[in-house]
C-alpha cells in the first residue's frame, strides 16, 4: 500500500510539473513584428503602416547573423522583406574582388582603373560617390591588379569618406575602418548595432559587426552596404597577384541602393542605371572588362571633376525624372553572376 501510495505522489508531482511547464511557456509573451515607415513624399508607400515578416521581424536584431526586415520605399508593392547586412556580391550595384562590378541592368564587368588613382563610380545631380583604388603590376603584366580602398561621398554641400586602413598582416579582432564627415574624422564605437548619425546631414553610419562592416545610409539617396577584407593567400594563389608579405591589401566589398537616381546619372557604375544605357560588357565572357577611365578619372577622393561628372554641390534637385530601380537577385543558380542580365 506504502509502495502504490508513493508511486501515486511521484506521478502526481510529474503531472503538476509539466503543467507548469506548459503554463510558462504558454504565457510567454511573443514579441510582435516591428512596423516600418517610408518617409519619403515622393513614395508610393509614404506614411504607410507596414509589418516586418516572422522571419525577420526587426530591423535591428540581436544576432549580427541574422537577416534584418527592409522595406523598398521605391516599390509600389509596399511590403517588407527579409534582407541581409553585408553585400551580395552577386547582386546589382555590387563592387568586388579586383573589382567585379553588376551593374542595375544586372550585368556583370570589371574595370580595372589604376592603382593610386580615384575614379568616379556614380555622379548624378544631388550625390557623387568616388571610390581610390590600390593594387600592384607584377613584373610582366601590361595593367595593373586593383580593389577598391576608399569612398568618397559628396551630397548636397556635404562631403563623407570611408576608408579600408592597410594592414601587413589580416586580424579580424581589429578594425580596419577610418570615417570622416567635412573633413573632421569620425568615431564610431565598435560592437554589432552601435551607430553614429548626424541631423544636419542627415546621414547614419551603423555597424552591422563588430567591427569592419557597416551600413551608410543617406535619406533619399543611397543606402551603401561596406564590408572589409583582405587579399586572402588563396585568391593570391588562385590569380598569381603576387602580393607582397608586407601588405594584404585590406580593401571593401560595397553594394549601393539607389533613390531617384536621374536619367542621366553617370559614372563607371551609375551609368548602368541609365534607363537606355547598352553595356558593352559581353554576356558570356568570364571577365568582361569595360573601359572609361578617361571619363570617370577624377583628381582626388572628393572631387567631382571627372570629363562626365554631373553633380552639382549648390542646389538640391528634385528631378523630374527619375529612375526607379528595384533591388533584385540575380545570383542565379550559378552563383558566379558571369553574364547575368536582370530586368524589370
Amino acid at each position: 500500500m506504502e509502495s502504490l501510495r508513493g508511486t501515486s505522489l511521484f506521478f502526481f508531482i510529474l503531472l503538476l510539473f509539466m503543467s507548469c511547464n506548459l503554463v510558462q511557456i504558454q504565457a510567454a509573451p511573443k514579441k510582435k513584428p516591428d512596423t516600418k515607415l517610408c518617409f519619403a513624399k515622393s513614395s508610393p508607400c509614404s506614411k504607410k503602416k507596414i509589418t516586418c515578416p516572422e522571419q525577420c521581424p526587426t530591423a535591428n536584431p540581436t544576432d549580427p547573423k541574422a537577416k534584418v526586415c527592409y522595406v523598398n520605399c521605391i516599390s509600389p508593392i509596399c511590403q517588407a522583406e527579409c534582407k541581409n547586412r553585408k553585400p551580395n556580391c552577386n547582386g546589382p550595384g555590387s563592387a568586388c574582388l579586383d573589382p567585379r562590378f553588376i551593374g542595375g541592368d544586372g550585368v556583370v564587368f570589371y574595370f580595372h582603373g589604376m592603382r593610386n588613382e580615384h575614379f568616379t563610380l556614380v555622379s548624378d545631380l544631388n550625390l557623387q560617390i568616388n571610390a581610390r583604388f590600390i593594387g600592384l603590376r607584377p613584373a610582366g603584366r601590361t595593367r595593373d591588379y586593383t580593389w577598391i580602398q576608399a569612398l568618397g561621398l559628396l551630397f548636397h554641400s556635404n562631403t563623407f569618406s570611408l576608408e579600408a586602413t592597410p594592414a601587413s598582416t589580416w586580424d579580424d579582432q581589429v578594425d580596419h575602418l577610418r570615417f570622416s564627415l567635412n573633413g573632421e574624422n569620425l568615431v564610431i564605437p565598435y560592437g554589432h548595432l552601435s551607430f553614429w548619425e548626424c541631423p544636419n546631414t542627415r546621414i547614419r553610419v551603423q555597424r552591422t559587426s563588430s567591427k569592419n562592416s557597416v551600413t551608410v545610409n543617406i535619406p533619399e539617396l543611397a543606402e551603401i552596404l561596406v564590408n572589409v577584407v583582405p587579399v586572402t593567400k588563396q585568391d593570391d594563389k588562385i590569380h598569381n597577384y603576387q602580393i607582397p608579405q608586407n601588405d594584404c591589401f585590406v580593401h571593401l566589398e560595397v553594394q549601393f541602393r539607389f533613390y531617384g537616381l536621374s536619367s542621366k546619372v553617370e559614372g563607371v557604375l551609375g551609368r548602368t542605371y541609365q534607363p537606355d544605357f547598352e553595356n558593352p560588357a559581353k554576356p558570356g565572357v568570364a571577365m568582361p572588362v569595360v573601359g572609361g577611365e578617361d571619363k570617370y578619372k577624377t583628381t582626388s577622393l572628393l572631387s567631382a571633376d571627372c570629363n562626365s561628372c554631373i553633380f552639382s554641390p549648390v542646389e538640391v534637385f528634385e528631378p523630374k525624372e527619375s529612375v526607379e530601380m528595384e533591388y533584385l537577385d540575380c545570383s542565379g543558380a550559378s552563383g558566379s553572376g558571369n553574364g547575368i542580365v536582370c530586368r524589370k
